[in-house]
């Protein structure tokens, strides 16, 4: 049945969604000064090589890639809101522990991968709960365009002002030090996960469970449907692209052109200003231009980014820009194609499913993730920083092919929430 024409009210008038988007602005921007001080606690106090360095990206997302159908099945069988306060109380404890273990010298390289492990472990668990919890708080599907743009924005943000600041305050507290900002930033989020008054219902009881069976629903409604599989065909390659790129790139901005933290925050903070723009810009250039067309140009930018960085030369000030250019242009892509990506699989799954699909995207999202900072790694260590750098770009860039062969750039309009009709050109 089709809802009611009524315009839905904006979420500015739901005070429980601002207290769960509060809530993730603080975890958000703390995460920033791990996602910089981690490697650099790694590359700085433990002289890490570059296949330490990609296993340490690989660690924190590999239990993406192996736990994620598992966790989906357990979110759809549980109320959502009580992992993910489980998820972040652990993982502020984690981070926390980096700094205590430092000053007393007993934090190795060996032990700060297993750190590393076990917060990806619990980000798994919030990140398949989120996204699941937000079509509870939002009841009219005709405002997850808002919703998601909304956290967009917050995601995009903390990418512009976190590394920046993060910068600062690793420069300033050392890397291991820095992380307890991080372990408050969970607290924060912590405190407003247990304001939220939205009584969330109690998941379907069925007379039977069956893991197999339930990891294969999950798997076979996003690769049986005609809109999600194309968008699950792409999901690994892009994350693929942006974490290897990342991970191989730190190391050859310290170690190479000897960017101090200071400018490498400031590249990833200034480059991120095209993250923001993708996301606020997201609704409206949905709005304007075909759905599939957007996806497309955004997708494009993820994979050509890249190019730039290898190309980068000349005086030290254009050096950087061309740095900071090519990682705007990637993350622009990456903040408009997450709203229009996260939008079409909420619009298109019913909430008995939403875990499970969800945790299908996550496997393929991070599990590409996952294997592009280890890759990204190995190549850096078997051909120097420089030219694994350059392969990377090029395997990047040559992913637009197939993804001008893909159908989801035809189409034409976000479906209408409960219907999929008239959305796809033949």
């Amino acid at each position: 049945m089709r809802q009611s024409e009524t315009p839905p009210k904006s979420l500015w008038h739901s005070r429980d969604f601002l207290t769960f988007w509060s809530g993730e602005a603080f975890s958000l921007f703390g995460a920033q000064i791990t996602n910089l001080a981690l490697p650099l606690t790694a590359v700085l106090v433990y002289d890490a090589t570059p296949q330490q360095m990609g296993l340490l990206s690989f660690l924190q997302l590999s239990p993406y890639l192996f736990l994620s159908l598992l966790f989906g099945v357990w979110v759809d069988r549980s109320r959502r809101k009580p992992l993910m306060l489980a998820a972040n109380a652990i993982r502020m404890v984690l981070i926390a522990s980096v700094p205590l273990l430092s000053a007393l010298h007993l934090l190795t390289v060996e032990g700060l991968l297993v750190i590393a492990c076990l917060v990806g472990t619990c980000s798994v668990l919030f990140d398949v709960s989120w996204m699941s919890f937000v079509p509870t708080l939002v009841k009219d599907r005709r405002l997850y365009v808002e919703a998601n743009q909304k956290l967009g924005v917050t995601q995009s943000t903390s990418d512009v002002a976190g590394p920046g600041v993060a910068g600062v305050l690793v420069g300033w507290l050392g890397p291991p030090t820095a992380l307890v900002l991080d372990a408050v930033s969970y607290l924060a989020s912590l405190i407003s996960l247990l304001t939220i008054r939205t009584k969330e219902p109690a998941p379907p009881r069925a007379t039977e469970r069956h893991l197999g069976r339930e990891l294969k629903e999950g798997v076979s409604w996003v690769f049986g449907h005609h809109l999600l599989r194309p968008l699950a065909l792409l999901a690994p390659f892009t994350n693929f692209s942006l974490t290897s790129v990342s991970t191989l790139f730190l190391l050859y901005g310290v170690r190479e052109k000897g960017l101090t933290p200071q400018l490498i925050g400031l590249v990833y903070s200034v480059s991120s200003v095209g993250a923001l723009l993708g996301a606020l810009g997201s609704a409206a250039i949905i709005r304007r231009f075909p759905t599939g067309l957007v996806y497309g140009v955004a997708l494009t930018g993820i994979y050509a980014g890249p190019l730039l960085l290898i190309v980068a030369g000349g005086p030290r000030p254009v050096m950087i820009a061309t740095f900071i250019l090519s990682l705007l242009i990637s993350y622009f892509g990456s903040g408009l194609s997450n709203v229009v990506q996260l939008t079409l699989r909420q619009t298109l799954t019913e909430q008995s499913l939403m875990g499970r699909m969800n945790a299908a995207f996550r496997t393929l999202l991070f599990g590409g993730g996952a294997l592009g900072g280890l890759c990204g790694g190995l190549l850096g260590g078997a051909l120097g920083l420089r030219n694994g750098l350059v392969v990377l770009a090029l395997c990047s860039a040559a992913m637009v092919i197939p993804l001008l062969m893909s159908p989801i750039i035809r189409l034409r309009a976000m479906p209408e929430p409960g219907t999929e009709s008239a959305v796809a050109t033949p």
